[in-house]
C-alpha cells in the first residue's frame, strides 16, 4: 500500500543515528520545526513508510531525536543518512495565496532578469537563516543563492521559472557577465 509518489513533498532528512537503541535523527524543513511530524508517518521518494514516529524530542535547531516504531539498528540508520523524507501532499495544509511550499522551487529553471540561463534548483538548504537554492548550472557546476525577495523576484509557480536578480558577485564566475571582468583591469 504506498503513497502516490508523484505527489510527495520533502519534509525533513534522515540526520543518522542516535544513541545504541535503535533511535535515530531527522532534520526537519517545515517552517515550524516540529510540523513535520504531524503529517503522518515519514516516507522515502518510492513511497515506502521509514519513519513512523513513536517518541520526538527536540535536539538543536531543526535536528530532532525520533524514536521510530521501525526496527533498525544503529548501522542501519546511519546507512540511511541524508534520506529525504516525504508525505503525501493532501495531508499538508493548503499554502496560503502566495505561499507555496519550498520543495516545489525544487526541479525549477533560474533565470536572470537579463535573460541568461542560470540554472536548475536541484535543492533547498535551510541551515537556520535565509532558505539557500542549490543550484546546479548549465555546465554542471553547483551554487548556492540565498531564496530572498531581493534575489529571487520573481517566481512563476505554473511554469516553474524563478527570476534572479541577484548581485552578479553572488553568481559564480562562470555565469558572471563577460564584460564585467574588465573592471579590475582599470577599462571602464
Amino acid at each position: 500500500n504506498m503513497a502516490d509518489v508523484t505527489d510527495l513533498v520533502v519534509i525533513a532528512q534522515i540526520a543518522g543515528a542516535h544513541g545504541v537503541r535503535g533511535d535515530m535523527k531527522v532534520r526537519s524543513y517545515t517552517d515550524q520545526v516540529e510540523d513535520c511530524f504531524s503529517y503522518g508517518p515519514l516516507l522515502s521518494a518510492e513511497g515506502e513508510v521509514l519513519v513512523t514516529p513513536e517518541h520526538v524530542r527536540w535536539q538543536k535547531d531543526a535536528l530532532f531525536i525520533v524514536e521510530p516504531q521501525e526496527d533498525r539498528t544503529r548501522e542501519e540508520w546511519e546507512a540511511l543518512k541524508g534520506t529525504n523524507l516525504h508525505v503525501p501532499r493532501q495531508n499538508l495544509p493548503e499554502p496560503d495565496e502566495d505561499e507555496f511550499y519550498i520543495e516545489d522551487l525544487i526541479g525549477c529553471t533560474i533565470v536572470h532578469a537579463d535573460g541568461r540561463m542560470l540554472g536548475e534548483v536541484r535543492h533547498v538548504h535551510n541551515f537556520g537563516s535565509d532558505d539557500l537554492l542549490d543550484i546546479e548550472a548549465p555546465n554542471g557546476e553547483g551554487w548556492m543563492l540565498a531564496f530572498t525577495r531581493e534575489n529571487v523576484p520573481e517566481i512563476d509557480m505554473t511554469a516553474r521559472h524563478l527570476v534572479c536578480d541577484a548581485d552578479e558577485a553572488l553568481l559564480p564566475d562562470s555565469l558572471q557577465r563577460e564584460t564585467d571582468a574588465g573592471e579590475e583591469s582599470g577599462e571602464s
